[in-house]
């Protein structure tokens, strides 16, 4: 796969990263299908071992997802921009400190971004709180699921 193919699948899959955060795009979807475009144009033991991993990942998290509340962001009460933003930073986080940075960047820049909103600890712990029991959990879990897919693919490529 020459190295304008692999920027388009790390691309695609870049935008299924953020498609998690976005209402209406299916981002596991368009994670899953990067890999698959790889995986068919590698056809090695390893690309095929990625794509059956990345399956059943993203298997285990809509499964995971029936057991968790629905996201419904009328209820949550913080601005769309504010959720947009906090996912931002747990993708950030994720590639700042690898695994463990997707819970801190999330919840810590949604609580940072709630500070800022509020004004007050108090008010934005609550708040941080409800969107996280409301809709938060599942988010991240989904995002979760895409950047450790996303992570996979990154080490394979570029241990080549």
């Amino acid at each position: 796969m020459s190295v304008w193919q692999l920027v388009a699948v790390g691309l695609v899959m870049l935008l299924g990263l953020f498609g998690v955060l976005v209402p209406g795009i299916p981002g596991p979807l368009i994670v899953w299908a990067g890999v698959l475009w790889w995986a068919l144009t590698e056809q090695t033991s390893v690309a095929w071992t990625v794509l059956i991993a990345a399956t059943g990942v993203l298997l285990l998290n809509q499964a995971l997802k029936w057991l968790l509340p629905a996201r419904d962001l009328r209820t949550a009460g913080a601005p769309y921009r504010t959720l947009f933003l906090a996912g931002v930073a747990g993708i950030v986080g994720f590639f700042v400190l690898p695994v463990l940075g997707c819970l801190l960047g999330g919840v810590g820049g949604l609580y940072a971004l709630e500070r800022i909103r509020l004004g007050s600890h108090g008010d934005a712990w609550s708040s941080t709180r409800t969107v996280m029991r409301t809709i938060g959990l599942s988010v991240l879990l989904e995002l979760f699921a895409c950047l450790l897919i996303f992570g996979a693919w990154m080490g394979v490529v570029l241990a080549g």
